[in-house]
């Protein structure tokens, strides 16, 4: 073992550590070794008026277009519909005036 008084003391706070965690280690392994739903911690005992209604009512609104926006997007990525052509006009005419090739005709 240590020979000096520190590193006595140092090894005994490394056992006393290590003793904790495999306190806590076998604690955790209790309750991952039982199927049951568990409360957030902290929160075991607290009263709410929130309603698993007002979850759908609320998931409704903000994610009722997401399958068509998704199917759209998808859509596009896939090119089986054009990409929106969001050039602006005067950019092939800027691009001649500077004497360069205009946008529309060169690649992407």
């Amino acid at each position: 073992m240590a020979d000096s008084p520190i590193e006595r003391q140092h090894q005994r706070e490394r056992e006393q550590e290590r003793q904790r965690l495999r306190e806590q280690e076998e604690k955790d392994l209790e309750v991952e070794s039982r199927r049951e739903p568990r409360p957030l911690e902290g929160f075991a005992g607290g009263h709410t008026t929130w309603t698993g209604q007002q979850d759908d009512e609320a998931a409704a609104r903000v994610h009722a277009r997401d399958a068509e926006e998704s199917w759209k997007a998808s859509e596009r990525q896939a090119r089986l519909e054009p990409e929106p052509d969001q050039r602006d006009p005067d950019i092939d005419e800027q691009a001649r005036l500077r004497g360069e090739e205009p946008v529309s005709h060169r690649e992407e």
